[in-house]
């Protein structure tokens, strides 16, 4: 994988976490550009001759070590290996696209870690969607070889990085970390949001479902781009079927629109994070001849996007249940009640409980993290974003939304054909999990 601080999508990330991609640099011309000017300058640049948040009218001359050592601080459950290495990989390429004033000769040896292996003991709690500090500056003290690595091939040495003390704060202003869960999570939902026009398409067959809502002419009356695509897509799927009703209720009638504006929602928030994948979030910024003191480290643009994205996750996985709710229904499958084999039996009436349980978590991670803020370092850090914790839901959401749509199915599936007769469903269930999601 060719890392340019330029092209690096979500897809990439997740395939460098859990694909295990190499990564090359194509060139450090842009991080060399902004090192020279960090050297040529003089006077007083925040966190390289000052101290950070509250301290930064302090004079300080070499204090980034100290600085990372401080800083190092995470919390609660490690992160998976996969994840940091992922972080690796967009801090990465954040730094090839120029203006961390940062020494270029860093750049390689965070590349030889990622090859090698090897990722850094962060843990789960310590950012508020401002800067991912303790992940960061864990990272920089084992590339310094005070904390050691995790993984990789212990036949070889572990890499080493004898950071300069006026590149460590550049190092860790960055939300590497909290990107990194945000590209995972929205490139893993793009699939499981594709699975859910195939899984739709199977309750439309299941219960002769009208395809006229999702007529040409009706999208070009209200020309929506997600909910003319999807529209499209499911119209293929459905073609020459009879319906059984004029009208059906609104998981079948209203699909295209719910569904297509959630899947537009996730094209806003891929797109916003995939710009901050290629940008310089630095605060001071080196650009032209100049250090620019700056506010790029922030993701509120990333909080706001990812909390709408849950929202629309959470609706489409409502209108899922819903037309779980008609398949157990004979006036709609024209089967027994709940698709029993006999008059009386409960055959998939289970499959509402799972799937309402999931739904309640996708609701509860639908609450937005963007209504609250935090006021540190004495008020001069005066607003936070949380993307952090956006990111962090969003990763929570696969689940349940796979287990609302694998409910779906399961039962889709049965009114397709003869219901068996009663017997545990859960591995139904995990069947129709497997075939909505590959395995990371």
């Amino acid at each position: 994988m060719l890392l340019d601080g330029a092209g690096l999508t979500c897809a990439q990330v997740h395939e460098a976490a859990y694909g295990g991609a190499r990564v090359t640099i194509d060139s450090l011309d842009r991080a060399r550009a902004a090192w020279a000017t960090a050297q040529g300058l003089h006077g007083p640049v925040y966190g390289r001759s000052t101290g950070v948040g509250a301290n930064k009218d302090f004079a300080l001359e070499h204090g980034g070590l100290d600085l990372l050592r401080s800083h190092a601080c995470g919390a609660g459950p490690p992160v998976e290996p996969a994840r940091a290495r992922a972080m690796l990989v967009v801090r990465l390429n954040q730094l090839l696209a120029g203006g961390s004033g940062v020494d270029p000769a860093l750049l390689p040896v965070l590349a030889d870690a990622v090859n090698g292996g090897f990722t850094p003991p962060i843990r789960t709690y310590g950012a508020i969607g401002t800067g991912d500090l303790p992940a960061l500056a864990t990272t920089a003290l084992c590339l310094l070889g005070e904390l050691p690595w995790l993984g990789g091939d212990r036949s070889a040495p572990a890499p080493r990085y004898a950071m300069n003390p006026d590149d460590a704060l550049p190092f860790i202003s960055s939300g590497a970390a909290t990107l990194a869960d945000a590209a995972i999570a929205v490139h893993r939902l793009r699939l499981l949001l594709e699975a859910a026009v195939d899984v739709a398409a199977l309750s439309f067959i299941a219960v002769d479902a009208s395809a006229e809502p999702l007529a040409a002419a009706v999208q070009e009356a209200r020309p929506q781009p997600g909910q003319a695509a999807v529209a499209e897509r499911l119209r293929a799927l459905l073609t020459g079927r009879q319906p059984a009703r004029i009208q059906d209720p609104y998981g079948y009638r209203a699909f295209a629109q719910v569904h297509g504006a959630a899947t537009d929602t996730l094209d806003r928030a891929t797109a916003v994070v995939e710009i901050d994948l290629n940008a310089a979030t630095e605060n001071p910024l080196f650009a032209g001849t100049l250090a620019w003191h700056n506010g790029n480290f922030h993701t509120a643009p990333v909080a706001l996007a990812l909390d709408a994205l849950r929202a629309a996750v959470a609706q489409t996985a409502q209108l899922s249940t819903a037309r779980l709710a008609t398949l157990m229904d004979p006036a709609y499958t024209g089967r027994l009640p709940f698709l029993a084999d006999r008059p009386g039996r409960s055959g998939a009436m289970i499959l509402e409980y799972v799937a309402q349980d999931a739904l309640a978590e996708l609701r509860h991670l639908a609450t937005p993290v963007t209504t609250g803020t935090a006021v540190i370092s004495r008020a001069v850090e005066d607003h936070a974003g949380f993307a952090t914790q956006a990111a962090r839901h969003v990763l929570r959401c696969l689940e349940p939304l796979e287990l609302v749509l694998a409910c779906e199915r399961t039962a889709a599936i049965r009114a397709l054909h003869t219901p068996a007769p009663d017997r545990p469903l859960t591995e139904d269930l995990e069947e129709s999990r497997r075939a909505l999601s590959p395995p990371a």
